[in-house]
């Protein structure tokens, strides 16, 4: 994934940082506005922010991936009909509010589609809606709508950070890559916190690029960037029903080399999976799991989600505890279903470089326990400050101070595949966060 040279001292710095990678690619405006409204749910005061992603003129190359929950919220609906679009022209994101299965939500999102074609004088089936935030919530249809030529003025063709900023909803911060690929550039925004398993795409993402690449292999790059970023994590094993990820070429920039471009997008993508994973909700350490000698990658991915996604594992490194058995655990619950008689006794492990288990057997010491808990602290983004209430806790920093892993090895000595798997711990901050995530 991403490498771990890069360090902030201050959200000043991060921010700056983030300025540094958001230049737009040629052919591109974004915008954001944000407005006050009144669930009709919940009747209390509530705050969204509408994004708008806007081309100069109309594309006939664009790809795009959703959910596979079988709850898809509207916007996922209607994305897949616009799939059959000749062109797209803009993108419109609001947070706060999923729109899934709320009263009349594919017709409201039109609606909510037409009225901003009108605005920018394109065809209805140009518009491309997505939304995160609550789900069973209706949209402010008239809200919202009332609040477009606000985002249509406000659209700008130097920075994509107002649109990375627009999409977050619990995310500490806006997560912002970007690639120069010979004359052109990709760059990539996400928004991603809680309710991260992929089984498609993730959450909320949009790849931007004005080098020139025909639609068919655009969907196909983006498919296998996808394989190997977003479906190689999981923070907390539930698969959200709004889950998107799109690319836009605006095709001015000529490509002189798909392999490069190929590549750059994985890259972006890979990139922007680490950023989503240490942004989680409450997360205090990323868990990187490199599974290798598996007798496939799917066996390899999920041996690496099994461990990722244990409850008691996540526990354990969130406290600094170096209680390696529950990893062993996790990696038998997985294959004891999988492959109930695979021989695992050349099974190695091994933790911030500390050797764990050899050929099925343990090799424990107080010298390898205290190298453990070295290595978890050093790869703590922070640590858990109790509230002041004994209720609500709040993060420590509003950036990443690092990026740096709790990093784990794994040899099954079953084959020749392997993957490598991001997850993160379990948290207070976590189960307050989604306790507290309406209220």
């Amino acid at each position: 994934m991403t490498s771990t040279s890069l360090t902030f001292d201050s959200v000043e710095a991060h921010r700056a940082w983030l300025a540094s990678q958001s230049a737009l690619p040629e052919g591109f405006r974004c915008a954001n506005t944000r407005f006050e409204f009144v669930p009709v749910e919940v009747h209390k005061p509530s705050k969204m922010t509408l994004t708008l992603i806007s081309l100069d003129q109309p594309t006939d190359s664009f790809a795009a991936m959703f959910t596979r929950n079988a709850f898809p919220g509207a916007p996922v609906i209607v994305g897949r009909a616009r799939l059959r679009s000749s062109h797209w022209s803009a993108i419109l994101i609001n947070n706060k509010i999923s729109n899934v299965c709320a009263p009349d939500g594919v017709t409201t999102a039109e609606r909510i589609c037409e009225a901003l074609a009108t605005q920018l004088d394109i065809p209805v089936d140009q518009v491309l809606p997505c939304s995160t935030g609550v789900i069973g919530w209706q949209l402010p249809e008239s809200a919202i709508i009332s609040q477009l030529p606000s985002v249509v003025s406000a659209l700008q063709s130097e920075s994509v950070l107002p649109a990375a900023e627009g999409i977050v909803t619990t995310d500490l911060y806006p997560k912002v890559r970007s690639v120069t690929v010979g004359q052109g550039r990709i760059v990539g925004i996400a928004k991603g916190a809680g309710m991260i398993e992929p089984k498609l795409a993730t959450m909320l993402v949009y790849l931007l690029t004005d080098l020139d690449i025909d639609r068919e292999t655009l969907q196909q790059a983006l498919r296998d960037a996808v394989e190997e970023s977003f479906h190689c994590m999981s923070i907390d094993s539930d698969t959200s029903t709004s889950d998107t990820v799109i690319a836009l070429s605006s095709r001015r920039k000529p490509l002189d080399h798909l392999q490069d471009f190929r590549a750059a997008l994985t890259q972006v993508c890979r990139d922007l999976t680490e950023d989503i994973v240490r942004n989680g909700e409450g997360v205090h350490h990323v868990l990187r799991v490199h599974v290798k000698g598996a007798p496939s990658v799917e066996i390899a991915r999920e041996v690496g989600k099994s461990i990722v996604n244990s409850p008691l594992f996540q526990c354990a490194v969130c406290g600094n505890d170096p209680n390696v058995g529950r990893l062993v655990m996790a990696i038998g619950k997985y294959l004891g279903e999988a492959l109930p008689h695979a021989d695992l006794s050349r099974c190695a492990v091994s933790m911030g470089g500390c050797e764990l288990l050899r050929d099925g057997i343990f090799h424990l010491d107080p010298a390898s326990e205290n190298a453990l808990v070295a290595h978890m602290r050093a790869a703590e983004l922070y640590a858990s400050v109790p509230p002041p209430d004994g209720l609500t806790f709040v993060p420590a920093v509003r950036f990443p101070p690092h990026e740096r892993c709790v990093e784990i090895t794994v040899s099954l000595g079953l084959g020749e595949s392997e993957c490598t798997v991001l997850g993160a711990d379990r948290t207070h901050e976590y189960i307050s966060e989604n306790a507290d995530y309406r209220t």
